[in-house]
């Protein structure tokens, strides 16, 4: 039987930062899962960016800025660096606007209930009179990798309106290393360790938690249209949870062998755990949108697999 990891755990926590423990691999998948989850960290995990730029009295970025210290150029440096929460797929506009002699910060933008400022503190501009003002909008959006301000000039944007290039990614920082461990009487299996940074958007958790599940939906349709369904290809994640014994509120609905379609109706009906998704009746759960009777048997399904049932 081929082995499955036997512990999956996060040892440090700081901040924005997290670093995680996968022990038990079989020999040469520590490589092999750290340079995936990698990869899918630093460049697929959804964030948001400011993706244009509109100054008052400014046409392009070449443009000066009457009493203000920063060129244009300056400004739009600085404004790649703001790191925004989006609480809607829609684009946002954030306006700023500030008179007098002053240094302007992120904090300075006018309040948005669908945004929020990560960086509050970030430097965006000094103006150096008291008659000075700085009347300026930024466009928010949301999105994967890093995409060209070249690219954004063929959607013809209007005059004024300047393209910035965006970075979407929420991860700042990811590294992994691998090392020796013993199983039985093995001293070559894997120990892989993931450190992650993000900017607060998401947390560490939730960033290893969508690499994963987004690696987990691509090889699943690749598994489903050529694996052969035999008893030993049925082995799956679920049954290291039940080695690990972990609580389930520690168990993510993303970390569960459901298929993509179920897990994104359970989440779109406020269920995020193990626990959460225990708490419900049969009959209720029935009930919740995207969760047809071919849904309801895949859960009680893998609920069985990990020795649980619903109410």
């Amino acid at each position: 039987m081929f082995q499955l990891p036997t512990s999956i755990q996060k040892i440090e926590q700081l901040k924005n930062y997290g670093k995680f423990q996968i022990e038990g691999l079989y020999p040469g998948y520590g490589i092999t899962l750290g340079n995936s989850l990698r990869r899918v960290l630093i460049s697929s995990i959804e964030g948001a960016a400011v993706t244009s730029l509109k100054i008052e009295g400014i046409q392009h970025e070449f443009s000066p800025i009457e009493n203000v210290m920063e060129s244009a150029l300056d400004i739009m440096l600085n404004l790649k660096q703001l790191r925004v929460k989006l609480y809607t797929n829609e684009p946002q506009v954030l306006k700023l606007d500030v008179e007098g002699e002053k240094e302007i910060t992120a904090k300075d933008f006018k309040k948005n209930t669908q945004a929020e400022i990560l960086n509050p503190d970030l430097h965006i501009a000094t103006l150096t009179d008291k008659k000075a003002k700085l009347n300026l909008e930024v466009t928010v959006e949301k999105g994967l990798g890093y995409v060209l301000a070249e690219d954004r000039r063929k959607e013809k944007l209007p005059i004024g309106t300047i393209a910035l290039d965006a970075i979407f990614s929420p991860v700042q920082k990811t590294n992994f290393k691998v090392e020796n461990m013993r199983v039985g009487d093995r001293t070559d299996y894997n120990r892989l360790i993931i450190e992650i940074e993000t900017d607060g958007s998401i947390t560490p958790e939730e960033a290893l938690g969508k690499a994963a599940s987004i690696l987990q939906e691509h090889f699943n349709l690749i598994a489903e249209k050529f694996a052969p369904k035999t008893e030993e290809t049925k082995i799956t994640a679920s049954s290291a949870f039940k080695r690990e014994k972990k609580e389930p509120k520690d168990v993510l609905i993303e970390e569960l062998e459901l298929s993509a379609r179920t897990k994104k109706a359970l989440i779109n009906n406020g269920i995020k755990t193990l626990a959460g998704l225990l708490r419900y009746k049969e009959d209720k759960l029935s009930t919740l949108e995207g969760l047809g009777e071919k849904s309801l048997e895949e859960v009680k399904q893998v609920l069985k697999n990990l020795e649980y049932t619903l109410k």
